[in-house]
């Protein structure tokens, strides 16, 4: 049985105007043939996870399951609509701005979160020196690591101001929102290699236990994939993102582009 469907809408920003990853900022994403600078693939990924949790509130938080791809850009300070359809036990989930689907999903609410064995993931540092990203970055069957993150106190209270989250479930209970776990996903990439432009077109998220302000998050990620497509170079990871070196907080797929092709003039 479908339900109708619910709509959240999100005034867009760009967090990463500013970032070393160029294809956010207006002139060089232009270059690729967008609109301008990309709001980050993670932050709209937040976006599409306000629906779920204002749904299941913290039981999604601690096992929930979300798939998104990202197909067309999102830019800042636009509208985006994100609406969401429940059919049995899932939502499907679409995300549109300026006239044009930028990202589908889907979200749900297993009945509890699958075993998971950390063991399983090799735990590894980032590389010490990062050097231009090549062929070896990203080798299939490769392990790579992350170096620490933490958002507390201010930090953490700001994150949830630049992803135009509402919902006050994370400041009364104090708990993490899981948009900073695809943020640590981003950083396996980026902590391992000095990259151009690239962008995040896919993620796969099973949450495992619900995090805290202030967890220090590291990733552990094996390569699967590394492969060419229309001239786009892509890299895909499975990972387990981790809490304070002793809690899995979730196990994640993420696609990106790592060498996205140019528009040719």
């Amino acid at each position: 049985m479908t339900s109708p469907s619910e709509t959240y809408r999100v005034s867009a920003y760009n967090t990463s105007k500013l970032s070393e990853n160029k294809i956010h900022d207006d002139t060089v994403a232009r270059k690729f043939g967008f609109g301008g600078g990309l709001v980050p693939g993670v932050d709209v990924l937040a976006y599409m996870i306000h629906i779920p949790v204002r749904k299941w509130g913290r039981a999604f938080l601690e096992r929930g399951l979300i798939e998104a791809r990202f197909v067309k850009p999102v830019y800042d300070g636009e509208l985006a609509e994100i609406t969401a359809k429940e059919s049995g036990s899932v939502l499907a989930i679409e995300v549109e701005s300026h006239g044009e689907q930028c990202a589908t999903g889907t979200a749900s609410l297993p009945d509890s979160a699958p075993p998971v064995s950390m063991v399983d993931y090799r735990e590894t540092a980032a590389v010490a020196e990062r050097r231009p990203v090549n062929s070896a970055s990203y080798q299939v069957g490769k392990w790579l690591g992350t170096a620490p993150l933490c958002w507390a106190g201010d930090a953490a209270t700001e994150y949830l101001r630049d992803v135009r989250e509402p919902d006050a479930i994370y400041a009364r209970e104090g708990l993490g929102h899981p948009g900073l776990l695809q943020r640590t996903m981003n950083r396996v990439l980026v902590d391992n290699a000095i990259l151009g432009p690239w962008i995040h077109v896919g993620s796969r998220m099973q949450l495992l236990s619900a995090g805290k302000p202030g967890d220090e998050l590291t990733a552990r990620a094996k390569v699967t994939g590394n492969y060419e497509k229309k001239g786009h170079r892509f890299v895909e990871l499975d990972a387990l993102v981790i809490a304070n070196g002793k809690t899995a907080l979730a196990h994640c797929h993420h696609i990106a582009i790592y060498q996205p092709r140019e528009r040719v003039a």
